[in-house]
């Protein structure tokens, strides 16, 4: 298993990416209220098929050339399971995926959230061209960060310099710690 959830959904982000999506939204639940950790991944790339979304959650499948082997949709199933969670995917060809996961929040197997602006710089170091959004809510208090709204603002310079990464990175991890804060 990977260290942390933030890794977990970077993987399942870059089968986005891989998939060809221009748009990946990103959405997590963090409620004490509800004991739980819910991420939802949307994107609208390829999509798959039935045959393929039966198959998806096998680790030695994979649409990759490069290696035979796909282990992020198979080890954040693995992770809900073992962290009494929730695990589904949906899709459709040509329209994109949706992968919907969650654990328990107090579960003694649920790893750390981990770095999300860091992951997000990551995401958007794959490809800057991508519509990147993520909703972090806790039971009262949310975060909105938008990659098309900061593409607006830098008014055509690119999110990849290296100090707009940094800047990315602090301002979504100090949004989630205020809505974290607010939270208590």
């Amino acid at each position: 298993m990977m260290q942390d959830l933030a890794m977990q959904v970077l993987e399942i982000r870059m089968n986005s990416i891989q998939a060809g999506a221009r748009r990946i939204i990103l959405n997590i639940t963090d409620s004490v209220k509800q004991n739980l950790i819910r991420f939802v991944i949307t994107d609208n790339g390829k999509g798959m098929d039935e045959a393929m979304i039966q198959k998806v959650t096998d680790p030695f499948t994979t649409t990759r050339t490069t290696r035979r082997v796909g282990m992020g949709v198979a080890f954040m199933k693995g992770l809900t399971e073992q962290c009494n969670g929730t695990f589904r995917i949906t899709s459709k060809v040509g329209s994109g995926t949706t992968v919907e996961a969650s654990v328990q929040k107090d579960n003694i197997d649920t790893p750390p959230m981990g770095d999300l602006g860091e992951m997000m710089m990551d995401c958007i170091q794959a490809d800057e061209s991508i519509e990147f959004e993520l909703t972090y809510a806790t039971d009262s208090k949310q975060f909105v960060f938008q990659s098309s709204e900061i593409k607006e603002q830098l008014a055509g310079v690119s999110l990849l310099e290296p100090s707009i990464l940094l800047w990315i990175k602090e301002y979504i991890n100090q949004g989630i710690d205020q809505a974290k804060e607010d939270a208590r």
